[in-house]
């Protein structure tokens, strides 16, 4: 067992440990007042009250701790309560909490900014703006890109995820739970398919000629402001485009004047085994969205792009209250510096061999796990009924169920549920990262 410093307390042991049954007696009892005073429509997966969290666990009020394979949805890369973190935010906090950088400006907001600049794909002038959300980001990209170009239209693809605000919804491709009943949408968003190698097996450059097709008969590319694009999907799988596919579509947004916007909220930050999924194929986008792993925990994110792009809205067009708010953008910097010191990029893709490793076992006896896919530490397997293609979310949330009563939390996904997406914290050490997947793998033999 080690451990890690929990910055104002002791030292919080990396174990998994269960003294109750999970959820326990304290938990439960929360989530009666939870209930009583948070609306229903305020979902939750594991409902379980963590008081302290680090490394790779959370402890929960009834003293359990669980290993940690989603980081908060991918946020928590650094770790909980990462040291840097902490001690910027502490720092930043005793100074001022907030000024509004549309008021008085400060210089955290411009550092964070300078930072994307360097670290985004490209060696162009770059720019950027801030915000609470990776919904925003995606919202402000739309906005930026449709004055930049004077058209209006934006494609998106199928099985994507950009957020919860009605714009992003309309880009959204699920529908229960985002969507449903929330209707009408923001006009003038177009879907085109998405390579999703494990069913359409296409190559990347088939894939993205069907897209293309798609893109100029039904919305014509002088109509088209952007195409905006997760390089590897979330909420919809973790689908890693086929080579050629993301390659291709860039070169017919520079032959078009499109804006090529990727989503790279989930999968940047070092989540992909790179500092963005983009660089895998040494694709440059004109505008990128971040957010979620951006600052360890806290809210904020960004769009960084071409400066002429970003330069091409009127002076106050951008903003909100609390974008790059100052003790966010602190927590940002402290968490690239942990990024860079400890090499996580290098981590992330130690962690996807070891995640792969123990995935391919389990593939090789589990023939419902019809595939095995992605890149660093975003790894996923599609649960199907052998021998098919056809989804298994009875027993995806049966392993899941699982899971979690032994003390560990796993995430589902994918346009039909069937799909686990693997995205631990890059802090977790080798050794509570295989005690995770032993328990996948006795989840996998208790379900058959």
């Amino acid at each position: 067992m080690t451990s890690i410093p929990a910055t104002g307390g002791p030292a919080l042991p990396q174990e998994r440990r269960l003294v109750t049954a999970i959820p326990g007696p304290a938990s439960l009892a929360r989530l009666e007042r939870k209930k009583a005073h948070v609306a229903d429509g305020v979902g939750t997966t594991l409902p379980v009250f963590v008081v302290a969290a680090g490394g790779g666990v959370l402890l929960d009020v009834d003293g359990n701790s669980l290993i940690d394979l989603g980081s908060g949805i991918a946020v928590t890369t650094v770790g909980n309560s990462s040291t840097e973190v902490v001690r910027r935010v502490t720092e930043q906090a005793a100074a001022f909490t907030h000024t509004c950088f549309m008021v008085t400006p400060y210089d955290g907001y411009v550092d964070v900014c300078e930072q994307l600049a360097e670290l985004t794909p490209g060696d162009h002038a770059k720019k950027s703006a801030l915000f609470n959300s990776g919904a925003e980001a995606v919202e402000n990209a739309v906005k930026i890109a449709r004055v930049a170009t004077g058209r209006d239209a934006v494609v998106v693809f199928d099985h994507a995820y950009h957020g919860r605000t009605n714009l992003t919804m309309a880009m959204t491709a699920k529908n229960m739970p985002y969507k449903h009943g929330f209707g009408p949408f923001a006009g003038e968003v177009y879907r085109a398919p998405m390579s999703y190698p494990f069913r359409d097996g296409l190559s990347g450059e088939e894939a993205a000629a069907r897209a293309i097709d798609v893109i100029e008969k039904q919305v014509g590319a002088t109509n088209v402001a952007c195409v905006v694009i997760e390089p590897v999907l979330g909420e919809g799988g973790f689908v890693v485009p086929a080579p050629g596919f993301l390659p291709a579509l860039a070169a017919w947004c520079r032959t078009n004047d499109v804006v090529l916007v990727a989503d790279e909220i989930q999968s940047g930050f070092c989540r992909t085994g790179d500092w963005f999924a983009c660089d895998d194929e040494g694709v440059v986008p004109d505008l990128v969205t971040t957010a979620k792993g951006i600052a360890g925990g806290l809210p904020l994110a960004g769009v960084t792009g071409r400066a002429d792009l970003m330069d091409s809205v009127h002076v106050g067009g951008l903003g909100g209250t609390y974008g790059g708010n100052p003790i966010a953008c602190a927590a940002a910097l402290g968490a690239i510096e942990e990024m860079r010191g400890q090499d996580l990029p290098g981590r992330a893709r130690a962690v996807g061999e070891l995640m792969r490793s123990r995935l391919e076992k389990l593939q090789a006896e589990h023939p419902v796990i019809g595939d095995l896919r992605g890149r660093g530490a975003m790894m996923a397997i599609e649960l199907c009924h052998p021998g098919t293609l056809d989804p298994d979310p009875v027993r995806t949330a049966a392993v899941s169920a699982y899971c979690h009563q032994q003390g560990v939390v796993t995430l589902t996904c994918g346009t039909w549920g069937n799909v686990f997406r693997f995205l631990p914290p890059l802090s977790i050490s080798d050794a509570l990262l295989d005690e995770a997947f032993d328990v996948v793998a006795e989840a996998f033999a208790a379900t058959a």
